[in-house]
């Protein structure tokens, strides 16, 4: 996916859940903060979204834009609605947020894209190969700092054990690096 798409998607689910902002949590909110970021970060042709103002409208968005749709398949990506409850997030995230608001979003129409740091520790959550792999090129590519990622990791609401995994989990990694 491209900073343009990500756009097109923003232009899109607004239209389509009749809302002028939403919150952008999937791998490809990454594109909010690093729009150049390495093609690896940029593999999913999914971007997952919530209506800010009209969380009810993520099966309208799912629907007319999701996976198999003809917006899909005129596009070669597709909007998944999702609840952003789907996700597991530090303490804080929505105050952090990256929008993406510009000519090319028009009509007003916003993305909060989740910052770095609260992607990162959301992947670790998740913990499959995947999301370590994607966290861990974020690492190499310098795009997010250790301690960041380990504080927002103390920000998560999951078990202390979960926290002591991804935290082991960052040091190895970093250490490897």
């Amino acid at each position: 996916m491209t900073r343009d798409q990500l756009e097109h998607a923003i232009r899109a689910a607004c239209q389509v859940s009749e809302d002028t902002e939403l919150m952008i949590f999937g791998s490809q909110a990454i594109l909010g903060e690093h729009p150049d970021a390495p093609a690896d970060l940029r593999a999913s042709v999914e971007v997952d979204v919530q209506p800010k103002n009209r969380p009810e409208a993520v099966d309208k968005i799912d629907g007319a834009l999701g996976e198999l749709s003809l917006f899909h398949g005129t596009h070669g990506f597709y909007v998944h609605g999702v609840s952003i409850e789907a996700a597991t997030l530090p303490e804080g995230w929505d105050d952090r947020t990256i929008p993406v608001k510009d000519d090319h979003t028009t009509q007003g129409n916003t993305g909060y894209c989740l910052e770095s740091h609260d992607l990162a520790a959301s992947k670790l959550v998740a913990n499959r190969d995947k999301d370590r792999d994607f966290v861990r090129i974020l690492l190499i590519e310098r795009m997010i700092d250790v301690e960041i990622l380990l504080h927002r990791t103390g920000l998560l609401p999951v078990a202390d054990d979960t926290k002591q995994r991804m935290v082991n989990w960052i040091k190895a990694t970093a250490k490897e690096l």
